[in-house]
């Protein structure tokens, strides 16, 4: 999918399958990786689970990481999400980074609202990179004190469009182009990174510029010093554009060796078993009267999905009752109920919250996306379509589910570690679309987000303000958990 486009070496960071398998998806994804033409150089995820407030189906200590730093196929340390453990020189946040300093390798940051002193501890545990930045002021925060900044572009997350405004002739060489969770659907639709490179054009980034973020820059921050460049001695990873105006890609070489033309990626697919990564579903305990909401008073806290990125605000609002005391639904004030249903270990975990300003206004929608730990996540306006939606997503081993007025609306199984599928490009792309006509225009999903990619980022208690894991209603904030209902 990637290579026609014009990508050509790929840094990834497995962490979302590895939260779910383990060692296995690990070497599952090095392995699969090796069938394709595209040079994937893999980074040992660190945060597995992301934090201790949620349930992973896999958890990678310190421990487990003697020796896997060394490795010739791991290329460096992935996103440290546990901010908080850094700046706070929590013992096993510091071993794990002890390792990569040992292992002389690059290690990649997440620190969305550090600053001060807390950003400087952060980086003075040797954290390179961050693409968490949403504004400008965080951006040259970062690249004052000698980060590269990951501008991203993705399905949910559109921070290239505002940050691209900060970049100056000064500091252009600390920045690098970043399409940081992109859905095939996306990338069908608008390209990969050059759709980037369109994004700086229309802001008027002279074009060189733009290109070295893309190419020389990425290849420098992450010490890939034979390429980045067409020049003596390099590889010839060679991108040939129909013009330097639309970016339009005519040609992709890697290593010399023609690989894709006028769309088409011309060597042999060649897929590798799944057997490892499957039947991920394990759920106890878990029925329709565990989406019950009782409240203490019709003042909560919301989370407030904020268009155009993944952040939340954790908003106070008033909601109904009825006599019982139970949440109800209405559709004036847009707040939905959103449940976690722990898929992994069988513990019977189930946590209900609210959602506000998702646009939500019949049904309901589950997935087993649900970063990074890939639980269940399910909001809808009633428990009926809601247990319905959750119940044929553990049947079909994961995937999406739509449903309205107890009738399922479509299914879309995803069998690898019920977050990806072992079918085309083309097919998951067909079925997103889909589920994006049928979420927006039969169950009324707002417009202003994208009803996949905005919902599965709901779980991740790493991204202020608030969020909900299995275990409960979480303040990204203050690092806790924290009540539904609000103080009177």
């Amino acid at each position: 999918l990637l290579v026609p486009h014009g990508t050509t070496t790929l840094i990834a960071d497995p962490h979302e399958i590895v939260n779910v398998n383990g060692f296995d998806a690990m070497e599952y994804m090095i392995k699969a990786g090796e069938r394709t033409v595209l040079d994937i150089r893999y980074m040992f995820p660190s945060s597995v689970p992301a934090t201790d407030f949620e349930t992973a189906g896999a958890v990678i200590t310190s421990q487990d990481m003697e020796g896997v730093l060394e490795r010739p196929d791991i290329h460096g340390l992935g996103e440290f999400m546990n901010s908080v453990g850094v700046f706070m020189a929590d013992d096993e946040s510091l071993s794990k980074l002890m390792h990569a300093h040992d292992a002389g390798v690059i290690v990649d940051g997440h620190s969305p609202g550090l600053k001060g002193e807390a950003l400087n501890a952060y980086i003075a545990a040797g954290i390179k990179t961050d693409h968490e930045c949403t504004s400008i002021a965080e951006m040259h925060d970062r690249i004052r004190c000698g980060m590269y900044v990951l501008l991203r572009q993705g399905s949910a997350s559109h921070d290239l469009e505002k940050l691209v405004y900060g970049i100056t002739p000064s500091n252009y060489r600390r920045c690098l182009l970043c399409s940081d969770d992109r859905q095939a659907k996306t990338i069908f639709e608008h390209g990969h990174l050059e759709h980037h490179l369109r994004i700086c054009r229309d802001a008027g980034l002279d074009v060189y510029t733009s290109i070295k973020m893309a190419t020389l820059n990425a290849a420098e921050c992450y010490r890939l010093y034979d390429r980045g460049a067409i020049a003596p001695g390099l590889l010839a990873d060679i991108v040939l554009f129909k013009d330097l105006e639309n970016f339009e890609v005519k040609q992709v070489f890697i290593a010399g060796e023609e690989v894709a033309r006028d769309g088409e990626y011309l060597p042999e697919v060649k897929k590798y078993p799944t057997e490892t990564v499957t039947s991920s579903m394990h759920v106890k305990n878990y029925n329709i009267d565990r989406l019950n909401l009782k409240l203490k008073s019709d003042k909560i806290h919301a989370i407030t999905v904020l268009p155009g990125g993944v952040d939340t605000k954790n908003e106070i609002v008033r909601v109904r009752r009825d006599e019982a005391n139970n949440f109800i639904f209405d559709p004036k004030i847009d707040v939905a109920k959103i449940a976690v249903v722990e898929r992994h270990r069988e513990t019977g975990n189930v946590a209900v919250a609210l959602l506000k300003d998702y646009g939500i206004k019949l049904g309901a929608i589950a997935l087993s996306i649900a970063h990074d730990s890939h639980n269940i996540i399910c909001v809808g306006t009633n428990d009926i379509d809601m247990d319905l939606a959750i119940r044929t997503l553990i049947d079909q081993e994961g995937g999406f589910v739509l449903t309205r007025e107890a009738e399922v609306l479509r299914a879309t199984p995803l069998p690898v570690a019920g977050i990806m599928t072992d079918r085309s490009a083309e097919w998951i792309n067909n079925e997103l679309e889909i589920l994006h006509n049928i979420a927006i225009n039969d169950l009324k999903v707002s417009k202003d987000v994208d009803p996949l990619m905005t919902l599965c980022f709901m779980a991740l208690p790493v991204i202020p303000e608030i969020k909900i894991t299995d275990k409960g209603l979480f303040d990204v904030v203050k690092f806790e958990f924290m009540e539904i209902e609000a103080q009177k």
